[in-house]
């Protein structure tokens, strides 16, 4: 079963940044979209970030929206979040996750197969 590997969280200041990693356990061949997702009031995870199969599309929460850029390395099976301006409001545990067999980006964490175990990042004011 794949699993996914996270790191790269930590603790910074205000206005830092920071690049978490994820990658899957084994090479995968098929078609799959990348998603981040961190904990929020009322609800288990909060849509962060996505991108499509090649890399050529992706979305944000507004929150994030010009500090944040997800990319991805396939020939690694490979995503990264480079998190820039990083404030306190974004200290919370990331969540890479999967969403096997499209090339579409997914939106909602319903979208999402396979989630990563998670990493802590703690931005200090």
């Amino acid at each position: 079963q794949v699993q996914l590997v996270e790191s790269g969280g930590g603790l910074v200041q205000a206005g830092d940044s920071l690049r978490l990693t994820c990658r899957t356990s084994i090479p995968i061949s098929s078609s799959y979209a990348w998603g981040w997702f961190r904990p929020a009031p009322g609800k288990e995870r909060e849509f962060v970030a996505t991108i499509n199969w090649s890399g050529g599309s992706s979305k944000y929460a507004d929150s994030v929206k010009g500090r944040f850029t997800i990319s991805r390395d396939n020939a690694q099976n490979t995503v990264y979040l480079q998190m820039n301006s990083l404030k306190p409001e974004d200290t919370a545990v990331y969540y890479c996750a999967v969403r096997w067999g499209t090339t579409w980006y997914g939106l909602a964490e319903a979208d999402f197969n396979t989630w990563g175990q998670g990493t802590r990042v703690t931005v200090s004011s």
